[in-house]
């Protein structure tokens, strides 16, 4: 890394800064100077969000700051994706995101799903007000290992274990692991419902999603 490592920190800063025009250059940059794909995704886009990562979880940084960094991370990625594909690099592995039937929000959904991919890994979104059933049969479907499943009411927040008794009434309980999260969630009623994880935050989120890959 130490031939690109000036390179690849500012990628990092235009990531953490959200520049998402300029960061495109900068890749292409590091690319041109003979970078790998692969070294460029984890020493520096990777690095960048897990520095933001760290600011919000210590409130150093909030919502709109991440948001507009994880952007620029997509916005890299997306540019990035052909080099990696054509060096066989992979995702780390997939994971499906949704919100609950009956709740609309999706801005917490979608700053965990930043967040997570921000971790190498592949997310589909389910988006809002998924019903139950629509979720299972994409879990069957798919080779995801995590669901994250999101409510931001305290009406919804039933409608997380509609969807774990559901995966258990389908005899595919025990091929995924199931994260919940969302303002009324706490850990009491995570363990209560079968959750397999819950998180506080997005950037905690994306960092015990990661776990479940190792």
């Amino acid at each position: 890394m130490s031939n690109y490592s000036e390179i690849f920190s500012e990628i990092s800063e235009l990531l953490q800064k959200g520049k998402a025009r300029d960061i495109i250059g900068s890749v292409q940059k590091a690319l041109d100077a003979g970078a790998e794909p692969a070294d460029i995704l984890q020493n520096a886009l990777m690095d960048g969000m897990n520095i933001i990562g760290g600011k919000f979880k210590r409130n150093e940084v909030f919502v709109p700051e991440v948001l507009i960094a994880a952007r620029a991370m997509n916005k890299a990625t997306e540019a990035l994706k052909p080099h990696l594909a054509r060096a066989g690099v992979q995702p780390v592995g997939k994971a499906i995101i949704c919100t609950v039937k009956g709740d609309l929000h999706d801005i917490g959904k979608n700053l965990v799903k930043m967040m997570i991919e921000g971790k190498g890994i592949e997310v589909e979104d389910l988006g809002v007000d998924c019903d139950t059933q629509f979720v299972v049969d994409k879990v069957r479907e798919t080779d995801a290992k995590v669901l994250c499943l999101s409510a931001l009411l305290t009406t919804t927040m039933a409608a997380q274990k509609d969807v774990i008794d559901a995966l258990k009434e389908a005899g595919i309980r025990d091929r995924i692991k199931v994260m919940v999260g969302g303002a009324p969630v706490t850990q009491g009623f995570a363990d209560e419902i079968g959750a397999d994880a819950y998180t506080p935050d997005a950037a905690t989120a994306a960092e015990v999603c990661r776990e479940f890959y190792a």
